[in-house]
Formats: structure tokens, C-alpha cells, sequence
């Protein structure tokens, strides 16, 4: 098949969606079928597989407040684009500008669509003050996704959330794990002992460091004695969590081995932030033999099962997370009882298990227009 992969960022951002598009295309790939990516930034790749997937760009502009992130400029026409493309799937990455563009285009072209849910962004324009209320991002959003043939939901909480606002039809689509990236083998005990030379619990952050992480929460953390908390990732918040976190120690954006090195060596993932709608970052973690204590909300509540292979901290208070971080510290064979559970609780999610389920979605919705159940634009 040839798949069109509208994505609303690309490389180089690195993010969520940017993560997501790129295993599903290496893996669509992988299998011989031809995904094509159209972005506001990026450039043709070689896949892990080999081949070359194709990076179509489209005019971009900077997203105010979020420095090194290019969005699709309003208001493109994509019908010549994605009739030259002529793909038999139009697969929408987190849409919302591009997105809507592009399911204007499919829908005058008769193309189905698959629109991928990941991005909470009624949450990302409030806390960016980008100027709208949620009840006009609901209303857009209701647009882009009630056009779509089918929207793909990687958590319980995002289902629920949709369904809410009035958006469907809905299938359950989880994100992948990469298992030999992420393994408890890659633990590097030369990397701790340099982190924290006098045995420290060393508890770690790994993502982008922007405002809707919440990484100032782990403050109280920072300063816990028997703790060393380790900040893996860049963002425009570097600057201001350096200055509140000066205990902490910085790595700056890891890939590849390296990043699987830092989160296989840490003893406790912490992920602070409210709006994730699935946070591969936890189960990557977790596919590490790493126990996590996460925010109980949104797509972590899927992925941490409190006592089990991690905990859920439930009331936003930061001192109440240190706590049970101190906890962890302090009895260290429950901690060894929640890292034990922690990669099996995940580790069957690989990536090629869930591109197969999405071919399975995408062959369905292809079937869907082939039978005479299109879905009309609204």
C-alpha cells in the first residue's frame, strides 16, 4: 500500500509524534509498503530496514512559545498533493492544522483516513496561553476527527476524554516498545557510581524539558538526601529547571544507546506531567526493568498498576511525590519486587505487533469506503 502520513511536526523536533510516525513508517516500510510522510519540516530518511522514506514538506511557521517546533502554515490546499500522492490511506499523526488540510483534501478525493490521537491540545494551549479556550480547540478538533473514517486512541483515560467531546468512531491503538533498546542488560553501574559516587537512589526525568512536563515538581525531590535525580532531555525550560533544580544533574537529549543506557541505569522513572495521553517514555521505562511513579492521569493509568510495577501519585502535591520516592529509597526490596514486575508488565508491545493492528485499521476503513460507508467531512 502507499500510506500518506500527514504529521503535524517531524525531525528535527524530537516529541511523541515525531517518535511514533518514524517507527510506523520504518515499520510499514520493513513489510514493503510505501509510507510517504508530509510535514512542515524534515527530509527523506533511510529506514532501520533500508529503505528510503519519502519527506514531502509543506510551508511552515514557528508555533509561538515553543522555540524549535515548525507547524503548517493555515490554511494549505493538499488536493493536488495528495491526488499526485494517489495513496491508498491517508494516515493523520496527531492532527490539527496540517491534519485539518488534509482531511479536506481526502475527503474531495474520496481517500480514507486513519486520524491518530496523541496530543492533548486544549492542555498545550493553555498552558502555552496561545490565546484560545477549550471549548474552540474541542470544536476544531471535532471537526478534523468526526471527518476522519476512524480515530485511534492509545489509552483508556484518552477514550474516555474523546467520547466526551463528541468524537468518533473509536478503536483502541497503543504505542510500541523498542525491547532491545530499552533493556535491563543495558544498565551501565560505571555511569551510576559517576551520577552518585555515595549509592544514591538515582531517580530520573526523560523527556522534553517544556512547560506541560511539569518538571519543576520534583524540586522537593532534588533536595532529599540518598536521592540524586538525574534530567535527561533539553527544551526551552532547560535554563529556568537548572537554576531551580542546581542538585540535579543534566545530560542534555540523549538517543539511541546512549539513551537506553541512562534509563536502564536509573532505579525509579518520576514523569510529573497531567495531560499525557498514552507517555512512551513510561513504558519504555518500564520495558528497562525500570519502576515508575507517575502522575495518576491520562495514559499512564494504562501502563503503571500502583504496588505492581510502580506507583500512581494521585493529588499533584510535590512533597507528597517525594514521599513516596522516599519510601522506594527506604525499602529497597520493594523496590526490587516492583523492577522485577515491571518489564514483563510490557515488554510484549513491540513495535511490529502494533503495526500489524494498525494494517488491521487501516484495511478496514479502505473496506468501509469500498462498500459504500464513507464518512462525510463536517
Amino acid at each position: 500500500m502507499r500510506i500518506a502520513m500527514i504529521a503535524e511536526t517531524f525531525t528535527p523536533a524530537v516529541n511523541g509524534v515525531v517518535n511514533s510516525v518514524r517507527q510506523v513508517a520504518d515499520q510499514l516500510a520493513a513489510r514493503g509498503h510505501r509510507p510517504i510522510v508530509v510535514a512542515p519540516s524534515g527530509a527523506d530518511y533511510r529506514s532501520a530496514c533500508g529503505r528510503t522514506v519519502e519527506v514531502v514538506t509543506v510551508p511552515a511557521v514557528a508555533l509561538p512559545g515553543y522555540r524549535g517546533l515548525d507547524v503548517a502554515r493555515p490554511g494549505l490546499d493538499l488536493r493536488g498533493l495528495l491526488a499526485d500522492l494517489a495513496p491508498d490511506v491517508v494516515h493523520l499523526a496527531s492532527p490539527a492544522v496540517l491534519g485539518r488540510a488534509a482531511t479536506t483534501a481526502a475527503a474531495a478525493l474520496a481517500l480514507p483516513t486513519v486520524a491518530i490521537w496523541q496530543t492533548d491540545l486544549s492542555s498545550f494551549a493553555r498552558r502555552y496561553h496561545l490565546g484560545v479556550g477549550a471549548p474552540f480547540v474541542w470544536s476544531r478538533l471535532r471537526r478534523v476527527h468526526n471527518a476522519a473514517d476512524l480515530t485511534l486512541v492509545p489509552s483508556s483515560a484518552s477514550a474516555r476524554q474523546l467520547r466526551r467531546q463528541g468524537i468518533g468512531p473509536l478503536a483502541l491503538w497503543q504505542r510500541g516498545v523498542d525491547r532491545d533498546l530499552f533493556d535491563p542488560r543495558r544498565r551501565d553501574d560505571a555511569w551510576r557510581r559517576g551520577i552518585a559516587p555515595h549509592d544514591e537512589l538515582v531517580v530520573g526525568f526523560v523527556g522534553r524539558l517544556a512547560a506541560e512536563k511539569r518538571v519543576h515538581l520534583l524540586a522537593p525531590l532534588a533536595r532529599t538526601p540518598g536521592v540524586r535525580v538525574v534530567i535527561v532531555g533539553d527544551g526551552p525550560r532547560r535554563p529556568a529547571l537548572q537554576r531551580l533544580l542546581p542538585a540535579a544533574h543534566f545530560t542534555g537529549q540523549l538517543t539511541g544507546r546512549e539513551l537506553g543506557r541512562a534509563v536502564a541505569s536509573l532505579d525509579v522513572l518520576v514523569h510529573p506531567g497531567a495531560d499525557e495521553t498514552f507517555c512512551q517514555v513510561v513504558q519504555e521505562a518500564l520495558c528497562a526493568g525500570v519502576p515508575v511513579v507517575a502522575t495518576a492521569s491520562g495514559g499512564p493509568l494504562d501502563l503503571v498498576r500502583h504496588g505492581h510495577n510502580g506507583l500512581l501519585w494521585t493529588d499533584g502535591d510535590p512533597t507528597l511525590l517525594a514521599a513516596q520516592v522516599v519510601g522506594l529509597r527506604d525499602d529497597r526490596a520493594a523496590l526490587a519486587a516492583l523492577a522485577a514486575r515491571a518489564r514483563p508488565s510490557v515488554v510484549h508491545r513491540t513495535w511490529a505487533r502494533v503495526t500489524d493492528e494498525l494494517l488491521g485499521h487501516y484495511h478496514r476503513v479502505i473496506e468501509h469506503r469500498g462498500t459504500g460507508g464513507a464518512r462525510r467531512a463536517s
